[in-house]
Parts: structure tokens; sequence; C-alpha cells
């Protein structure tokens, strides 16, 4: 059972999908998982240098003079902010942006609040929302897999200020992973999730994590990309 209450995501008990394994189990699947990232890392890494060649194209047909990538501070696995990579899709700036917009609209700072993002965002630019949109500004963290800041698959990193939203309790479960390039938040309708929902989600991946859930989760990714449903 998981109780949430005022967004401090409190563990009461453990989800009962926990798996007991073996510390041998254990490191056969994270053996596996670290090999399989790295794999997955070179190849998405190789890909990136066209797509790179690509984003630049558009960006300056569009008049779009800021810089190319953008990298923000998430936390990583044992609490370890790293940077995370991604292809810039909002104006430069942004965050002040926010600030002031949220400031000046009320009814948008709520629903910030509650989703931890705006549906009509107005700092995207026009290029930024095909990227998004397409799930493409995310590309760069194959990056942040290789080098072994991410896996393909765990928790979405949050942002360091979400600590005191997240919980202490389930912040502590949160960091024990490694956050991931795709998760169960992305999989499970992830523009219709509230933040406290995609919390709860991370909760009940961590403890049934292997590889066959991994799969699972990376072929409804592959699905869901193709469809452009809830973008990343």
């Amino acid at each position: 059972m998981v109780d949430v209450k005022d967004a401090d995501i409190t563990i009461t008990a453990l989800p009962t999908v926990t798996k007991k394994r073996s510390i041998f189990s254990k490191g056969i699947y994270l053996t596996l998982k670290r090999l399989f990232d790295i794999i997955a890392g070179i190849v998405g890494i190789i890909i990136l240098i066209p797509l790179t060649l690509w984003v630049l194209i558009m960006k300056t047909a569009s008049r779009d003079k800021g810089p190319l990538f953008y990298y923000q501070l998430r936390i990583g696995k044992g609490g370890k902010l790293f940077k995370l990579y991604k292809f810039r899709s909002m104006v430069v700036g942004a965050d002040d942006k926010l600030k002031e917009y949220l400031k000046n609209n009320p009814e948008e700072a709520k629903e910030y609040k509650k989703y931890k993002k705006i549906k009509n965002d107005p700092r995207v630019t026009k290029v930024g929302k095909f990227l998004r949109t397409t799930s493409l500004d995310e590309w760069p963290q194959f990056i942040n897999v290789f080098i072994g800041q991410m896996s393909l698959t765990g928790p979405r990193p949050y942002l360091p200020h979400e600590k005191e939203d997240i919980g202490e309790n389930a912040y502590n479960e949160i960091i024990k992973v490694k956050p991931g390039l795709t998760g169960p938040w992305q999989v499970s309708g992830r523009s219709n999730r509230t933040f406290e929902d995609r919390v709860m989600l991370d909760l009940e991946y961590i403890p049934k994590t292997g590889i066959k859930e991994d799969l699972k989760i990376t072929l409804k990714t592959i699905q869901k990309v193709l469809k452009r449903d809830g973008s990343f």
C-alpha cells in the first residue's frame, strides 16, 4: 500500500509484487542491464550524429539562434546530481520565463503545481514543438545512458527542486535505482498523469524491476513514440 498525503508520498509497506532476489540473480540482472545500456547507448549516439545535423538545419531555417543542446541538473541514483542532455526545445532563458508566466497566470500555476508541466507551454519554439511531439528532444540522453548516469529503463529523473514534493520516504526508494530514458510514467499516459501519479508509478515499478519488466516498458515506449501518443 502507498498512502498519499499533501503531496508527500509515504510508504507504509512495499508493494506486494516485491520480489525476493538472491544477490547472485540480482547481480546477473544488473550486469545484463548495464551491457544492454552500453549497446543501446552506442547505437543511440551513432544515430545522434546525423540527427544533430538535421536538427541544426531545422533550427537555422527557423532562425532560432539559440544553442542546439540544453542540459539540466537531475537527481540520479543515490541522490547524486548529473547533467541530463536534451535538444533545446524552448526559448533561451525558459526557466526565468516560466517563473514570470506562472506569476501572471494563476490558473496555469495551479496546473503546473499538479502536473509539473503546462499543456500549451508558451516557451516551446516551433522546432521544439516538433521535437517534443516526436520525442526526439530526448535523444541526446543516450549519452547519459552510455556513460552510466542513466539506464534505458527506470523512473524518469526528477528535478532537484521536486525532492520536497516527492516526499522523503518515496525519494529514498526512488534513488535506489538509476533513472531511465523511459519508464512507467512514459507508458502509462504521461500527459494525463499528475505528479503524484508519477511518483506512485515509480514506487510500484521499483520492486518488480527485471529483464521482463524492462523489455515490456521498452516495447511499449517504441509503440507510443511511433503513434506520437503522449510525448516524452
